[in-house]
């Protein structure tokens, strides 16, 4: 069984144009991250534009969330076992069809179901990363994992002043015809470069595995993404959040006893892998607190602190992060071939820890704000890049998509976590001018302080992950 699933690698590795895969599954990242910022240009705007209650347009936010969050680790499973490009194209058409479906809505209910529709693609990156180790010729993985990884901070960085700049110029619906478009062009792309897969997982789909880790993660990100709305300690925010945990609690119990689970959770507890994960969470919290606090500190007035700038010229000051990103990308696959991804990891820690500090010392200046959202990029950049390398080097062939999908779930836990509380921390200080909620100074610096401690988090969790051999070079007997 291992020899011919080395024979097909060995085929596959052959096939051309690797380039082109390459890049096909990077703009693919690109669309997937693109969709977190679509929406952020007119979020303060959707009360009015839809003629709905805050608390209601709230849900354009979290459906994408809640989507994204429940999708990526089953859609990980059902690539590893029906083929990981049959499962890429149906998440994009799942896009392209919650874009249209946006774009034609004049009311809430529609743009909710389309911007839930569109959270399914976030399932693609994870798949890509997969993808590109059945496929590449082993010299190449770690380039490539670095620049797909590196399109989870790009498409967001990118997409934000564009965004604005159409919500400006035109109608707000082109917004949705701009993704539909988007994930139309991807869709052929993926069609006609991706290699059809070979390397598969035998077994029955588990369906119920499947519907309890949904319902577990829809409560625990509900109590999470909507705490500060509901109140932290209200019987809403924890009959969800507890419920929700007690449902996973479950859920794990019931993994652990079946013969095909949805994800093998002793792959998962092993500790290199258990350690990334929890370093997942940590880097995407620390990421999403600098998305959360630096636009709002540049777009405050100069009369309460801030520095004044459009939604645009924000917006631009964001976007070099994401460029730094890019620009690393063949970078950190040459130091991950050379020293490690665990190396790798600890330097984007390191990265993000200097940004949070340069900030608290030195926040006067927009430049200044620059140069730390520069460093947000190297760490994300590096940090992005180490996680998917380390899982695959822990994790037999036969579990690379499940186990990336359930690392991405780990960020995105991360990524809402400081959503929710970042939010809570700048509202918790904020003065009420002219009956709109100004956030203070001293809650900028703490949320300031919170990111940094999300990286140093993720710096001890990487100083622990034990360097050793990948798994096919440590179990050369277990068939792919």
């Amino acid at each position: 069984m291992r020899a011919h699933g080395n024979d097909e690698r060995n085929r596959l590795t052959r096939m051309p144009r690797q380039g082109a895969i390459v890049a096909v599954l990077a703009i693919a990242g690109m669309c997937s991250s693109f969709m977190f910022t679509l929406v952020v240009p007119i979020q303060s705007k959707l009360p009015e534009l839809l003629h709905a209650s805050r608390d209601d347009t709230a849900w354009v936010v979290t459906a994408t969330l809640l989507a994204a969050a429940v999708i990526t680790p089953i859609s990980g499973r059902l690539g590893d076992m029906y083929g990981k490009r049959r499962i890429v194209l149906v998440l994009m058409a799942t896009m392209v069809l919650g874009s249209v479906i946006a774009a034609f809505s004049p009311g809430i209910v529609g743009i909710i179901v389309g911007r839930a529709l569109q959270g399914a693609v976030v399932g693609v990156v994870p798949l890509g990363i997969s993808i590109l180790r059945d496929v590449l010729h082993k010299d190449r993985v770690d380039s490539a994992i670095a620049l797909i990884s590196a399109t989870l901070g790009v498409g967001g960085a990118l997409g934000l002043p564009l965004s604005a700049f159409v919500t400006e110029k035109a109608d707000w619906h082109l917004l949705f015809w701009v993704a539909a478009a988007l994930g139309s062009v991807v869709f052929a792309l993926v069609l006609w470069i991706v290699p059809v897969s070979v390397l598969r997982t035998a077994g029955r789909f588990d369906y119920t595995g499947a519907a309890g880790l949904a319902i577990g993660l829809i409560g625990v990100l509900l109590a999470i993404s909507r705490g500060n709305t509901w109140g932290w300690f209200s019987v809403t925010t924890l009959a969800t959040g507890i419920g929700g945990i007690l449902v996973l609690l479950v859920w794990g119990w019931y993994e652990l006893r079946i013969a095909e689970p949805l994800l093998d959770l002793r792959v998962a507890a092993r500790r290199p892998v258990l350690l990334t994960n929890i370093a997942s969470v940590a880097m995407g919290f620390s990421l999403f607190a600098s998305n959360v606090s630096y636009p709002q500190i540049l777009e405050l007035p100069e009369s309460l602190g801030g520095f004044g700038l459009s939604l645009i010229g924000a917006s631009l000051i964001v976007m070099p992060s994401g460029i730094v990103m890019m620009v690393l990308s063949p970078f950190s696959g040459r130091i991950a071939r050379t020293v490690g991804p665990k190396l790798l990891l600890i330097l984007g820690a390191i990265a993000l820890m200097a940004a949070y500090g340069f900030t608290i010392l030195f926040s006067a200046e927009v430049w200044q704000i620059l140069v730390a959202n520069i460093l947000i990029g190297v760490g994300i950049g590096f940090g992005y890049a180490a996680m998917p390398m380390l899982i695959m080097r822990s994790v037999p062939q036969s579990e690379t998509g499940a186990s990336n999908g359930l690392n991405a779930l780990f960020r995105s836990l991360g990524t809402s976590t400081a959503a929710a509380i970042i939010a809570a921390v700048l509202a918790s200080s904020a003065a009420v001018v002219d009956g709109v909620q100004i956030p203070s100074s001293g809650g900028f610096q703490s949320s300031f302080v919170l990111g940094g401690i999300a990286a140093l988090l993720a710096l001890i969790c990487a100083a622990f992950i034990p360097t050793r051999q990948t798994f096919e070079e440590k179990h050369p007997s277990l068939p792919e």
